[in-house]
């Protein structure tokens, strides 16, 4: 090890092994086990299995959307000024993983069919839960090392094995709930035990990658116990107000996750009701929302380096609009839509633009991170990390709210074989129109982002002779 070397660990700037990267990255992978099947499904399981009206899932999605935003916070503030012996912030892996692996299996348990009161409390304690485990594991990333270039390999590692996360449950819940109800009809199995016990299959699948993740992450950049025992819920919005790289970057957040999350959300209804697909068709489908990582996430820090972190979202996010518009101009056509290859290649184009560009934004929060302490002294991850998660839930909230607020307006009949024209067109505007609209906005958000790699470096750098001093 050469002395410039020791030089650059000593100030932060750290270099991980592959088995850490990928330790930190299961940690995405065992959270989207569990929060992809609820984002992707739990919607259609709420109207077909457990018999609530389309309306009312979409109020609940959104009240639980408004307590994230009270606790979301008090999360940051909480783990931001604790210092548990397990760790600062991956102690919460284990101590918020086992809650939310138990609610996530009581959300697809049908014991108390229908009711509201029952379907309130399981989801708003698994989101609660959930953000336990996520904020943390989000300031996890910017406690690891200062390094940009390793950042920026750490979260593809992430990205890719979130995505592999995403084919799991994409392809993996059509066959498991079939696996386990082998005498339903083609569509998608409306068993509750089937249900039940692919759910409880992730989530303990999940639980094992959380400890993993646990095992191999060790936190060295984090603040002095002294500097962050004064933390406070009121420093998040004061963070959003100075923070202008964290509001861009908040707002493409919650663009990003709301176009994401309406056309997941509605990919089940789409194959069943529009295309009249069988649940092998169903799991191609939703597995193409993820397998264009495994190709290009790898590839993410050399696109980067040749055409810049604003032109790679540029690039990728017109890619994705022109998926849609491919997908949209195939179901209008009867004839073509009768080749479900074509939907399959134009849904691999949507997925590859949409994997990329929402993939690599998750290097920007230590980037936004490192921007505050620079500017005020507090390196206040767990804070910035609750903010982000509060617009990340709120597009989230998104793909329930605004499906099953759209599935209502088109008259959408859970006990109908064969929907009416209108509410098929409901559910294609959910697939293609609506997430194509928000690609351009969220395109206009990400150009007002300022911070390339060399500011950054220079903020880092600048940083660490601080702490010298």
């Amino acid at each position: 090890m050469t002395d410039t070397y020791k030089t650059t660990e000593s100030n932060g700037f750290y270099k991980l092994s592959w088995l850490q990267r990928i330790g930190f990255g299961s940690g995405d992978l065992a959270q989207n086990l569990i929060y992809q099947t609820i984002s992707m499904y739990l919607l259609f399981y709420y109207t077909n299995v457990f018999g609530l009206d389309p309306a009312v899932a979409a109020v609940m999605f959104l009240i639980v959307r408004i307590v994230d935003v009270i606790w979301d916070p008090l999360v940051g503030a909480f783990v931001d000024k604790r210092d548990p012996k397990l760790g600062k912030y991956r102690a919460y892996l284990v101590l918020g993983g086992i809650p939310l692996t138990g609610f996530a299996i009581l959300c697809f348990w049908n014991g108390f069919s229908g009711s509201l009161v029952y379907a309130y409390v399981t989801y708003v304690g698994l989101s609660m839960c959930y953000t336990l485990v996520n904020v943390p594991y989000g300031a996890l990333n910017a406690s690891l090392t200062r390094d940009t270039h390793e950042i920026t390999v750490l979260t593809s590692t992430r990205m890719f094995m979130a995505n592999l996360g995403g084919l799991a449950v994409g392809m993996g819940i059509p066959m498991l709930v079939k696996l386990f109800d082998p005498g339903e009809t083609a569509d998608l199995s409306s068993n509750d035990y089937a249900w039940f016990m692919t759910m409880s299959i992730y989530g303990l699948v999940g639980l094992a990658l959380l400890i993993f993740c646990f095992s191999q992450c060790r936190e060295r950049v984090v603040m002095d116990k002294s500097e962050t025992e004064n933390v406070k819920v009121s420093d998040l919005w004061l963070e959003f107000v100075r923070n202008r790289p964290l509001r861009i970057l908040a707002f493409f957040f919650i663009t990003a996750f709301a176009l994401m999350a309406i056309s997941n959300s509605a990919g089940a209804y789409y194959i069943n009701y529009n295309l009249g697909g069988s649940a092998g068709e169903l799991s191609v489908f939703m597995g193409l929302g993820s397998f264009p990582a495994f190709i290009f996430m790898p590839m993410i820090p050399w696109i980067k380096k040749q055409v810049g972190k604003r032109g790679m979202f540029y690039i990728f996010l017109s890619t994705a609009v022109v998926g849609m518009a491919m997908l949209y101009a195939i179901s209008m056509v009867p004839s073509l839509k009768e080749h479900m290859w074509l939907v399959y290649v134009a849904q691999f184009v949507k997925s590859t633009g949409i994997i990329v560009a929402t993939g690599y934004m998750w290097a920007l929060v230590p980037e936004v991170i490192s921007y505050g302490e620079y500017t005020h002294g507090k390196r206040i991850s767990g804070i910035v990390n609750a903010l982000t998660g509060i617009f990340y839930k709120a597009g989230m909230a998104m793909g329930g709210v605004v499906p099953g607020l759209v599935l209502a307006f088109v008259g959408f009949d859970k006990d109908a074989a064969v929907q009416s024209a209108f509410a098929q067109q409901g559910i294609l505007w959910l697939v293609a129109v609506i997430p194509a609209v928000l690609l351009l906005v969220s395109m206009f958000i990400i150009s007002k982002y300022e911070l390339d790699d060399a500011r950054i470096d220079e903020i880092n750098a600048e940083i660490e002779r601080r702490h010298k001093l």
